[in-house]
């Protein structure tokens, strides 16, 4: 049998720390082993595979569409490219959409469009401010914007323009907000930050400041986005409406797609302002089209409201249980647990172990971040398992 961990290790650059485990196929919720055995997903690509692996959806739609036309350019028109931005804009309170190939290219391309409103309404304004704990991507932009000080110091220096402040503190926006701010950037939730839930009217005075200064408010949705956190953009939880957002994630349901969506009045790009080679490809959109008119079209939002507040209610039975658990916290299917140790990876080994994916996001913080079809069953299952893993822990 080939020895493909052996081999990742002498030919791809060691940028991650891989679990030892080599899957080779996916089926809903489930995904299998070199050896053939079974894992409960509940890690879904992290936060990718909206309607788990290999839905008849996605795969029907890749298939068609790779058979008749596979890439063109943005230089001409696309149907699928055109049927997904009018599906999302009619499912949203956005009316522009520019279609790229990742998370990172749609936040690179929203804080590059706050910047460009900057330099037109703002006489030049082009700083950003980005909250501590907050994570936009690993391009230089995006690893400045983050608001995690552990990324920075292997890259300095750094690209200006984004002021870093704390959390879940408007006054701390406020104080940071001068005559250079174009726009203040946010994750409705933060996901890898460790699963950060902010106050309920946090969202709302952040949006009143920006009006109050005629600066933007862009929302990183890129794990939000797509019913993650229950409605179909997380936006609307906190019923806001934000000039800018960025989408990856979900909406391919594992097929590598972004969007960046905006406001009319924040649509300032003109030709030759932005564009890229692979953005809009008909494959991808024609996945992400699938997908999103599924979700829209079988009201996931309802499911999700039902089928979250089930799984919250199971976690939440666990800490009842387990006293080293201190706290559990999250929205919809973007949730986590936090521990009195540093023992998450401890948990995580023995949970593979034991047949089920989860996610470490902090030395003392598990998150599930499963498919949105996850049934009851699976979810019983899922904590089931960790009931097992949990009740060997001795502190």
């Amino acid at each position: 049998m080939t020895d493909w961990q052996e081999l990742e290790k002498k030919y791809y650059m060691q940028t991650n720390i891989r679990l030892p485990v080599t899957l080779v196929r996916g089926e809903g919720m489930k995904v299998w082993d070199e050896t053939g055995k079974e894992y409960l997903d509940c890690v879904g690509g992290l936060a990718t595979d909206s309607l788990g692996h290999c839905h008849p959806v996605v795969v029907d739609a890749v298939t068609e569409q790779v058979r008749t036309l596979i890439q063109t350019s943005l230089w001409y028109f696309t149907i699928p490219q055109v049927q997904l931005s009018r599906l999302l804009v009619e499912n949203s309170c956005f009316d522009r959409v520019f279609i790229c190939n990742s998370g990172l290219e749609a936040n690179e391309g929203a804080v590059k469009l706050a910047r460009r409103y900057g330099h037109l309404k703002l006489n030049g304004a082009y700083e950003v401010i980005t909250t501590a704990g907050s994570f936009h991507g690993r391009s230089l932009a995006m690893t400045a914007a983050s608001g995690q000080p552990a990324m920075h110091p292997s890259y300095v220096p750094l690209p200006v323009g984004f002021i870093n402040v704390a959390n879940n503190d408007i006054e701390a926006i406020k104080a940071a907000t001068t005559d250079k701010t174009c726009a203040v950037m946010l994750e409705p939730l933060q996901g890898e930050g460790g699963v950060n839930v902010a106050d309920e009217d946090y969202l709302k005075k952040v949006r009143e400041w920006c009006d109050s200064k005629g600066i933007l408010l862009i929302l990183d949705e890129i794990q939000t986005g797509i019913c993650r956190l229950g409605p179909l953009f997380g936006y609307q939880l906190y019923d806001i409406e934000p000039d800018i957002i960025s989408l990856a994630k979900g909406l391919g349901s594992g097929i590598p797609i972004g969007a960046l969506l905006a406001k009319e009045h924040a649509a300032v790009f003109v030709p030759g302002d932005h564009n890229s080679t692979f953005g809009g490809n008909p494959v991808t959109s024609a996945a992400a089209y699938a997908v999103f008119k599924y979700i829209v079209d079988n009201d996931f939002p309802a499911r999700m409201a039902k089928v979250s507040r089930y799984l919250m209610d199971k976690l939440v039975g666990l800490k009842d249980k387990y006293p080293f658990i201190t706290e559990v916290r999250g929205k919809g299917l973007l949730v986590a647990f936090e521990l009195k140790k540093d023992i998450a990876q401890d948990i995580l080994m023995e949970c593979l172990h034991k047949g089920l994916l989860v996610n470490r996001v902090k030395p003392n913080t598990v998150r599930l971040v499963p498919p949105l079809i996850i049934t009851e069953e699976e979810i019983d299952q899922a904590v089931g398992i960790l009931d097992e893993v949990l009740s060997g822990i001795i502190i």
